[in-house]
């Protein structure tokens, strides 16, 4: 028994890692609840100041106390799902290849290189979607559409931007999933005659969809999150109208926050600055509605076998 025991200091050792690991997680727990405190309170004071109808008014102008919502989730959701549609195929397919069909030395040259694109500032892309995007792939498709010339400020191309900045992410996440899928697998599928391209789609895809599909949500949410691309390129600093057409100016729920904190909108006292806070607590809600999905479709997956 004596053999057994632990030496003191290990122990120790032991105890005061236990405890700041449990510092640091009751730390991130107390930050998060205070975000939401106090997003809370001043959410809880701006809709005390403002009617229904202020916010379904149309537009969202807060100089002119006109706090549209739907203004802001309608050019939220235009920007981010025309990124989810650039992001996905390409981020997918470039996962694909390096995990089924790139050599381990070419896999070892080419994710480094797809993962720099991660490193690009926002801004550096938000001002490309402005000078190279817009006028040059953006015009083009939106006159052929309407016949005539868009702004060079759009949501069209806001989109395309953020689905570049989005793609390393999707492509990373769903690498990382297909790699893991036990090559038993692969394997037994080449054993029953399966060619490279069955295999897959009908083996491995599956498999890793729980990975796949968590890829898929992160990156809806950090198009969601979206700022600086959106401040530049989509053309909806200090208001903007509700409209559904990406080829005109539009304004997301990031981008009225920056006008109101140090943008052109910006606002100290009063209903505009509390309807930052209402904002945020907006987007704070959207993305943890996405990320606990993604967490549940996960597990969910998991306990079938999926990776």
């Amino acid at each position: 028994i004596e053999n057994l025991r632990v030496d003191p200091r290990r122990a120790r050792t032991q105890n005061i890692l236990r405890r700041l690991f449990f510092a640091s997680a009751g730390l991130a727990i107390l930050i998060t609840i205070g975000i939401i405190w106090a997003l809370l309170w001043d959410s809880l004071a701006f809709l005390s100041n403002v009617t229904l109808e202020q916010l379904f008014d149309g537009a969202w102008l807060p100089r002119s106390n006109r706090y549209d919502i739907p203004t802001l989730l309608i050019g939220t959701f235009i920007i981010s799902i025309i990124g989810m549609i650039i992001a996905v195929p390409w981020g997918l397919g470039a996962a694909i290849y390096l995990a089924e069909y790139a050599s381990p030395r070419v896999r070892g040259t080419l994710k480094p290189i797809l993962e720099i694109l991660a490193a690009v500032p926002s801004v550096v892309l938000g001002f490309f979607a402005l000078t190279v995007l817009s006028p040059n792939i953006i015009a083009p498709v939106c006159e052929l559409l309407h016949g005539w010339a868009p702004s060079p400020f759009n949501m069209a191309s806001a989109g395309v931007a953020v689905g570049v900045l989005i793609t390393p992410l999707v492509a990373s996440v769903s690498e990382d999933a297909l790699y893991a899928v036990p090559n038993s697998l692969r394997e037994a599928s080449y054993g029953l005659g399966a060619r490279k391209r069955t295999t897959t789609l009908r083996v491995v895809i599956p498999a890793a969809v729980a990975g796949v599909v968590a890829a898929v949500i992160i990156g809806l949410s950090r198009a969601i999150g979206e700022t600086m691309i959106v401040s530049i390129a989509a053309g909806g600093v200090g208001g903007g109208s509700r409209i559904l057409d990406a080829c005109y100016p539009g304004q997301t729920m990031t981008a009225a926050m920056v006008s109101l904190a140090i943008g052109s909108d910006q606002a100290t006292t009063g209903p505009q600055y509390s309807s930052l806070f209402f904002v945020g607590l907006l987007l704070f809600l959207l993305t943890l509605g996405l990320n606990l999905i993604s967490e549940s479709y996960v597990r969910r997956m998991r306990g079938k076998g999926a990776i």
